[in-house]
């Protein structure tokens, strides 16, 4: 897949381009929300099947969210990129470039789990600026970027913020699949399990919201695409807390990934993660 969003280099955002960035987020996941929400729990619900050897499910809905987020920028801002999971790369020639996952976690979303989240990100040459994080059936959404945070949701909404800094043996770590990566990347990530309080799987991006909202403490995976960690990045970072790879490099392009509540548990855990 072509990888459109460069590594980050100290762009700056002016204020009225944020808010216009933001604006155009916040219809895309309003967009999103009635695209997806009429497929949720529906009876017959059928996939289609993106992996050979695998299982890597695909719905109308991821599609019909896809399309729907693309028709709202090509009123609004026809001249940004755009890298869709389900569609693929477009061109821009604005700088910025959209990164949307429709569905991530088509398998909860296959399931009737509300865990599944619409991923919504705009980077520039510095990375991620902005990401929102929606999960229509619970009606929960993170949006953060650029020094602006906030959390939506039935009972109002507040700022983000990750937990205060505590030890890996306190710690509450998640992870999609048990069956992380490679076995070299299972072991690795065995060697934190085996050091944190608590260990649970299978939240998709909904994990991401949780360390953002000061819930839990880590969040580590391998395998990703950019369209799975861009949105993230962005608020979890503005909710003060820190994604990079496993290398501590930025983590835009995906892989591996780790994602901290701050910068003392992302130091303990990594340095695992690399120990023999």
């Amino acid at each position: 897949m072509t990888e459109p969003i460069a590594p980050r280099s100290g762009t700056r955002v002016s204020p009225s381009e944020f808010a216009e960035l933001r604006a155009t987020a916040v219809a895309l996941a309003d967009g999103a929300r009635k695209a997806t929400l009429p497929f949720f729990r529906a009876p017959g619900l059928a996939a289609d099947n993106k992996h050979e050897t695998g299982f890597d499910p695909v719905t109308e809905a991821d599609r019909t969210a896809e399309r729907a987020m693309r028709a709202i920028l090509a009123e609004r801002r026809p001249g940004d990129a755009i890298l869709g999971e389900e569609m693929g790369a477009s061109a821009g020639n604005s700088g910025y470039t959209w990164v949307l996952d429709p569905v991530d976690g088509t398998r909860a979303f296959l399931a009737g789990a509300p865990t599944w989240g619409v991923l919504i990100a705009v980077a520039d040459s510095d990375g991620p600026i902005l990401g929102v994080i929606d999960q229509p059936y619970t009606r929960e959404r993170w949006e953060g970027g650029r020094g602006f945070s906030r959390f939506s949701g039935p009972h109002g909404s507040q700022p983000l913020a990750t937990r205060a800094p505590r030890a890996l043996d306190d710690a509450i770590l998640f992870s999609t699949f048990p069956e992380i990566g490679t076995p070299e990347e299972r072991a690795a990530f065995e060697r934190v399990s085996r050091r944190a309080q608590l260990t649970r799987y299978g939240l998709d991006c909904y994990a991401y919201g949780l360390l953002a909202l000061g819930q839990i403490d880590l969040v580590i995976e391998a395998g990703l695409h950019p369209y799975d960690i861009c949105a993230p990045i962005a608020v979890i970072e503005a909710a003060g807390g820190i994604v990079t790879n496993w290398a501590g490099d930025p983590a835009h392009g995906g892989g591996r990934v780790i994602a901290a509540a701050n910068r003392s548990i992302h130091d303990e855990a990594l340095a695992l993660l690399y120990s023999a």
